[in-house]
């Protein structure tokens, strides 16, 4: 189960009344679906994500590098991190609401993101150095 946000809870509710008043009959048990009704295809989503990448100008026609749409999870995970070091906040106790959030079924597969920007570890530094001070 992941918290969402009351606005957010409103657009996914939007989205299965239409989805619910396009489809005849459900095929398939999943929330987000094609436009027949199945499962959404990776490729699928990816071409999709490419074209509005395009249209928006993230990425320009005819070029193969450019945001991925899982740069954008990447970017919350790591974003969400530097906003809590920021703050003062606890990490180490923010981190499973991360982890939930991301869909991790442990703590553990979350930890690579705190080395995945040079931000992040220069906190992570930071944190390390001023536990060792106090033991000293």
């Amino acid at each position: 189960m992941v918290p969402l946000h009351a606005t957010t809870v409103a657009v996914l509710s939007d989205y299965a009344a239409r989805r619910d008043a396009h489809l005849v009959a459900p095929r398939s048990p999943y929330f987000f679906v094609a436009e027949q009704g199945g499962r959404l295809l990776h490729q699928y989503v990816h071409r999709v994500f490419w074209q509005l990448s395009r249209q928006i100008g993230l990425r320009q026609r005819g070029q193969r590098n450019g945001p991925r749409i899982h740069d954008l999870r990447h970017r919350f995970a790591v974003q969400a991190l530097t906003n809590w070091y920021r703050a003062g906040e606890d990490v180490e106790r923010e981190l499973p609401v991360l982890s939930t959030f991301l869909g991790h079924a442990n703590v553990r597969d979350t930890y690579w993101y705190l080395s995945a920007a040079p931000e992040l570890m220069t906190h992570a530094a930071r944190l390390l150095d001023e536990r060792c001070e106090v033991r000293s």
